[in-house]
């Protein structure tokens, strides 16, 4: 293999890791949950986050999504709980994916998208 080739590769390598999305560390957050209904432009407010051994919950004052993120090959599978108080208010799950620092899924039923997008990390998991 000649030197071209050892750095097209190289270069190919680095693109496609720089490509590759992962989730921000294990800890809590502010954060930004928007939610897309159809068409519709996004409606975005302030939220908390806090990510956990494959566990996400967001936080939008009395509100609470409780993603269980089950990675997979390609895009990861996650089970979504939504709860007002002790009371379960939704459930459905969804593919999803990383983009940046942003969680990505839908609720296609619905017609419903959502983008946790991760701000500042408040502090580590204890």
């Amino acid at each position: 293999m000649n030197h071209k080739h050892v750095r097209f590769i190289s270069l190919l390598a680095l693109l496609c890791a720089a490509g590759a999305q992962a989730a921000p560390a294990a800890g809590s957050y502010d954060a930004r949950l928007c939610v897309t209904l159809a068409a519709q432009a996004p409606s975005c407010g302030p939220a908390q986050a806090q990510l956990s051994g494959g566990r996400l919950q967001v936080k939008v004052n009395d509100i609470v999504y409780r993603l269980k993120l089950q990675p997979t090959r390609e895009r990861g599978q996650l089970d979504v709980l939504l709860m007002h108080g002790t009371m379960q208010i939704d459930e459905f799950s969804a593919a999803y994916e990383w983009a940046a620092n942003n969680l990505q899924f839908a609720d296609a039923d619905k017609q419903t998208r959502y983008e946790v997008q991760f701000g500042k990390r408040l502090r580590a998991p204890k």
